[in-house]
């Protein structure tokens, strides 16, 4: 089958939708009876892009301040390369791995990763909850068929857009082979080139935004007594985001004091070794579809503290620490636990390692390529 693939979030650094997408189409490009065509925005190619497109996310930034309507622009004008190659190469169906599908007059998949910017659209620039609302139903209702990460995003859209059950396969994510328990020799060097110690620190991943609440890690961290900060500072990855300004001044003394660690966004090996040296992962998101960070952390081996919230229960399980995401202290004592109690730490470790086995990209792929050759069946 011929499949027209939108690839566009592979042009910024990827976080959790680029990832998707960059797995998928990788995996894609791999099965021998799908041929993939994938769109970048102003033109297409048979190759998946590897490398992001440099400053691209500072450019984006800078034209939507300067140009209120420039989302508007550009989708037009994407809208117009896209019906151009589709016609040239009249795919068999086309996937949209990132909510808003252009408009399309055959099969189509879309996938949805969660509903966000509806539940809680004050934690969104106001300008991409506009562009949402206006462009994401007209995709939704086009879609032969909807695809999500987890049945709880199902569930979400059920009740939010009243969809039909049946028009809906949830196709869980997975997890890349580098994600894997590491020994202290295994991550030394990038252990010294960030000054952090194996074992002996706290990690919280995500973009800096409020979504990710990142101020109740904060807040019960702060609780730790001063030993227990000084040996287990509390290490942040992830690109800045939005909202982020009262952020930065609450950690700002923890920075000074070396605390607090920031390594921004790292590549994908680096993260994996800065996870597998970690002590625990610490992640009270408010709402996720699905919430890689946690599966990568459990792949490292790596117990985790989480919210009880959204799609999470349905990655982590009983393997980790579920908690109410405003729960501070209940995140302090987590920490505190994990820090103090190596045989809880190890227990936890070794069941969420096994659980995370479970998950996987060829599954992830190999249930897509089914879900085309269902729409393709039922068309």
């Amino acid at each position: 089958m011929d499949v027209a693939f939108n690839a566009t979030a592979l042009l910024s650094p990827l976080t959790g939708i680029g990832q998707y997408s960059h797995h998928l189409a990788m995996g894609l490009s791999q099965v021998g009876d799908v041929n993939v065509n994938f769109f970048y925005g102003s033109g297409w190619s048979p190759k998946v892009r590897s490398n992001p497109l440099p400053k691209v996310a500072m450019l984006k930034t800078w034209v939507h301040w300067l140009l209120p309507n420039s989302y508007d622009v550009a989708r037009m004008l994407q809208q117009r390369q896209f019906s151009k190659g589709v016609e040239k190469a009249r795919p068999d169906i086309y996937h949209e791995p990132n909510f808003l599908a252009y408009r399309f007059d055959r099969p189509s998949v879309i996938t949805v990763h969660d509903l966000s910017w509806i539940r809680y659209p004050e934690m969104h620039p106001t300008a991409r909850v506009k562009s949402m609302n206006k462009y994401f139903q007209p995709g939704l209702d086009r879609a032969s068929l909807i695809m999500t990460d987890s049945e709880f995003v199902k569930r979400e859209l059920i009740e939010v857009f009243g969809v039909k059950p049946e028009r809906i396969r949830p196709v869980l994510l997975g997890v890349e082979a580098s994600f894997h328990p590491r020994s202290v020799e295994k991550t030394r060097a990038v252990m010294s080139a960030n000054q952090l110690t194996h074992g002996q620190y706290i990690i919280a991943v995500g973009t800096l935004e409020p979504r990710k609440n990142l101020s109740v890690v904060l807040r019960a961290f702060m609780q730790l007594s001063s030993p227990l900060r000084n040996r287990f500072p509390l290490v942040l990855v992830g690109m800045k985001g939005w909202h982020t300004s009262a952020l930065e001044k609450q950690m700002a003394p923890l920075i000074a004091a070396g605390e607090i660690r920031m390594l921004g966004y790292l590549s994908r090996e680096d993260l994996a070794a800065v996870l597998a040296g970690a002590t625990a992962l610490v992640y009270p998101s408010i709402y996720e579809g699905f919430g890689l960070p946690p599966l990568e952390a459990m792949a490292c081996g790596v117990p985790v503290i989480t919210s009880n919230v959204s799609s999470i229960p349905e990655v982590v399980g009983d393997t980790g620490v579920l908690l109410d995401p405003q729960d501070v202290d209940g995140f302090t004592r987590a920490m505190e636990l994990l820090i103090t109690s190596p045989d809880v730490r190890a227990t936890m470790a070794a069941r969420a390692l096994e659980r995370s086995r479970q998950f996987s990209w060829a599954q992830c792929v190999s249930e897509t390529v089914d879900a085309y050759k269902f729409v393709l069946r039922s068309s």
